[in-house]
C-alpha cells in the first residue's frame, strides 16, 4: 500500500470524527449509557443492550432506537490500513435497525429510564478486538434525539460454535421498570406487583419467574406461607410486560430497611423447544418495623471514633457576587481525620434567611450532593449553582454546609460548617431639579446653584462631592458628605462667571462618590447658565476712549451758560408776576362794571 493512500485514509478519518463531534454534543432530554461491554462473535447474531434515561419532566410517548450507520467505513482491503479507519461491525441488511427501520421501544415516562437492546449479525471479515457501535434514541413525536458510542468486543468464531448457543446468551429481562419500590409496614399484609419485561430480541416461551426464598429474616423479610411462589407464562413477546403479583405477611423479627429479592427466570426460545435457559435478576422491597439494635450498646458519641468533615475552602464564579445574580459555588470538602474514613456522605446546604426568605437558593432545586467515600486526609470538590436574593443589604451572609456520613464505628455522624459569602449592591443615585438664580450673569458675577442628590441604592455613598466645569465659569467644588440609602444630600453653592458664553450655555455637573473600599465613581449631569460681558467694564472702556479725543475751544454760550441760565429764569419769573397782576386788575374792573349795570 502506498504511503499517500495511508495519509489520505487518515485525513478522511479525522474529517469524519470532526463531523461527528457536533452530533455527540447535541443537547438532548435523553441520556444513553451502558454499564457493560457486549460480546459477540464474527458471523453470529449479537445483541447490544443499553439504558435510555428520560431526564425531562415530560413523558416520551413513542421511543425509537436504532444503529447509526451514517459514518460508514473508510478502510480498504489492506489489513494494515484498517488501523487508520473506522468500521461498522454489523452487516448492513434490510433487517438491520437503522434510521430507515428503527426499533420501537414503547413509552418512557418522565425522570425514568429503561433498558433496551438492538440485535444484528456481526460481520465475518472483522479482526478480534474492540469496536465502536453508534446508537441513537429518538422521541418519535418531538424529534428529540440522543447519541452514544458504545463499545463491543468481537472475537473470531470457531468451528465448534453453534448459532443457538450464541443467540441464547443475548436474551435479557427487565424487572420493576418504571415502578416505585414496594413498601409495607408490620403487621400489615404487603400486596404488590412487579413488572417483568422481555427485553430480548425474540419471543420467549414457557416462562417461569421463580422468587428465591430464604429462611433468614435478615435476607428475606416475609413469612414463607406458600410452598410455591412461581409465576408461569406460556409466552412473552418482544418488549411485552407482564405482572408478577404477590401477597406477603411481614415477619415480626424483621428490621426496618431495604431488602433485595432475587428472581430466576426460566424460559425457552422458539428454536430449542422444551430446553430451559436461566436468567437471574433481582428487585428491592422496603419494610418498616423496628429499628435494628445497636451492636455497640448504649450510644455515647465520645466513645467512638469518626471522621471529621470540614470545609477546607471555597470559591465563587464570578468572584464578586452582585445581589440578584446567579453564581457557581465550589466547596472544597476535606476529611480532617488522619486514620478514619467516611462513606455514604450527604452534603446539604442551608442559607441564612432575611425576612423569612433564604438569601441563597439552588437553581437545580436540590440543595444536596452525595459522595460515596472520602479517605482520611483526602479532599473533594463539590459544585452548586446558586441564585442570590436581589433586595438584600450589602454584607456577608452565612451558608451552612451540613455533612451526614458513616464511619466504621459511627453511623449517621453529622457535622456542620458555615461559610460567609459576601453580596455586593450596585450604588445608585439621581438628582433633583437644578435651581439656578439668576440663570444669566456677567463675567465676574455669581449665580446660586441648588439641587438634591438622592441615594436610591442599598449602600452608603461616601465623600460625595459636586464639581461644576465649563469654559464660561470658574471650576467650583463643593463637598456634600456621606449619604445614607434612601436619604438626600443637598448642594448649595455659588458659581462665578469667568468668560462670556460661546456655546449653548451647558455647564457640566460632575457628582463623585466613594464605596466602602475607597473606590471612586462619577456621575455627570448638566445645567444651563449664560455668562455675558461685564457692562461696567464696557462703560469705563467707553469713558477712557472719550478722554483721548482733543477738546475744542468752547463758544460764547458754552462759556457763559452757567450765568445765562439763572438770568433767564429770573426774567421769566418777573414776566410771570406782571402777567398775573394785570389779569387780576382786569378781572376786578370787569366785575365792577357788571355791578354798576345791575344797579
Amino acid at each position: 500500500m502506498k504511503a499517500w493512500r495511508r495519509w489520505l485514509t487518515a485525513w478522511m478519518a479525522v474529517l469524519m470524527i470532526v463531523g461527528l463531534m457536533p452530533m455527540q454534543a447535541f443537547a438532548s432530554d435523553m441520556k444513553i449509557y451502558s454499564d457493560r461491554i457486549a460480546r459477540g462473535k464474527t458471523g453470529k447474531n449479537m445483541t447490544v443492550s443499553f439504558n435510555v434515561k428520560n431526564t425531562s419532566g415530560n413523558d416520551i410517548e413513542e421511543l425509537a432506537i436504532y444503529f447509526d450507520t451514517s459514518a460508514g467505513e473508510i478502510w480498504d482491503e489492506d489489513e494494515e490500513d484498517r488501523t487508520y479507519g473506522y468500521a461498522f461491525p454489523f452487516e448492513v441488511t434490510g433487517s438491520l435497525n437503522d434510521s430507515e427501520n428503527p426499533k420501537h421501544a414503547g413509552k418512557l415516562t418522565a425522570r425514568n429510564e429503561k433498558t433496551v437492546s438492538l440485535t444484528a449479525r456481526v460481520r465475518k471479515d472483522l479482526s478480534e478486538g474492540y469496536y465502536k457501535v453508534p446508537v441513537v434514541a429518538s422521541d418519535m413525536k418531538t424529534g428529540d434525539t440522543a447519541y452514544a458510542d458504545l463499545q463491543v468486543w468481537i472475537s473470531k468464531s470457531s468451528s465448534t460454535d453453534s448459532d443457538d448457543e450464541d443467540e441464547n446468551n443475548t436474551y435479557d429481562f427487565v424487572l420493576g421498570e418504571g415502578q416505585n419500590t414496594p413498601n409495607g409496614v408490620y403487621p400489615n399484609v404487603m400486596n404488590f406487583s412487579i413488572n417483568l419485561r422481555n427485553n430480548s430480541p425474540a419471543t420467549v416461551y414457557n416462562v417461569k419467574a421463580s422468587m428465591i426464598l430464604d429462611p433468614d429474616s435478615e435476607k428475606f423479610p416475609f413469612e414463607i406461607n406458600d410452598a410455591n411462589y412461581d409465576r408461569m407464562f406460556d409466552k412473552i413477546a418482544v418488549d411485552e410486560t407482564v405482572e408478577l403479583g404477590y401477597s406477603f405477611a411481614i415477619r415480626e423479627d424483621t428490621y426496618t430497611g431495604y431488602y433485595p429479592i432475587a428472581m430466576k427466570v426460566y424460559y425457552s426460545d422458539s428454536s430449542t423447544g422444551n430446553t430451559l435457559t436461566t436468567f437471574e435478576t433481582s428487585f428491592y422491597v422496603h419494610v418498616r418495623n423496628k429499628d435494628k439494635e445497636d451492636e455497640y450498646g448504649e450510644f455515647n458519641e465520645h466513645d467512638r471514633t469518626r471522621a471529621r468533615i470540614i470545609v477546607d475552602g471555597f470559591t465563587t464564579n464570578p468572584e464578586t457576587i452582585i445581589a440578584g445574580e446567579s453564581f457557581e459555588l465550589t466547596l472544597r470538602m476535606k476529611n480532617a481525620s488522619t486514620n478514619v474514613a467516611a462513606s455514604n456522605i450527604l452534603f446539604t446546604v442551608e442559607s441564612e434567611k432575611v425576612s423569612d426568605s433564604a438569601v441563597f437558593t439552588t437553581e437545580a432545586g436540590s440543595s444536596s450532593v452525595a459522595l460515596s467515600s472520602l479517605a482520611p486526609g483526602a479532599t473533594k470538590e463539590i459544585q452548586l449553582r446558586l441564585s442570590s436574593k436581589p433586595g438584600v443589604d450589602q454584607r456577608s451572609y452565612g451558608l451552612t454546609v451540613k455533612s451526614k456520613y458513616d464511619s466504621p464505628e459511627f453511623k449517621n455522624a453529622e457535622e456542620s460548617s458555615v461559610v460567609d459569602i459576601p453580596i455586593r449592591q450596585i450604588p445608585r443615585l439621581n438628582t433633583g431639579t437644578f435651581e439656578v438664580m439668576p440663570e444669566s450673569i456677567s463675567v465676574g458675577g455669581e449665580s446660586n446653584v441648588m439641587f438634591g442628590i438622592n441615594n436610591t441604592g442599598k449602600v452608603l455613598l461616601y465623600n460625595v462631592m459636586a464639581r461644576f466645569e465649563a469654559d464660561s465659569i470658574q471650576t467650583t467644588d463643593t463637598y456634600v458628605g456621606n449619604i445614607k440609602p434612601g436619604e438626600t444630600g443637598n448642594v448649595d453653592c455659588m458659581v462665578t462667571g469667568a468668560a462670556p458664553t460661546t456655546d449653548d450655555g451647558k455647564v457640566k455637573v460632575i457628582i463623585s462618590y466613594e464605596d466602602e473600599n475607597g473606590e471612586m465613581s462619577e456621575v455627570e449631569k448638566e445645567l444651563n447658565l449664560m455668562v455675558t460681558e461685564d457692562m461696567e467694564e464696557m462703560d469705563s472702556m467707553d469713558a477712557g476712549n472719550f478722554e483721548d479725543v482733543p477738546m475744542e475751544e468752547p463758544g460764547f454760550l458754552q462759556k457763559y451758560q452757567h450765568l445765562l441760565l439763572p438770568a433767564a429764569l429770573g426774567t421769566s419769573g418777573v414776566l410771570l408776576i406782571i402777567v398775573i397782576v394785570m389779569a387780576v386788575k382786569h378781572h376786578k374792573r370787569k366785575k365792577e362794571q357788571e355791578e354798576d349795570e345791575t344797579d
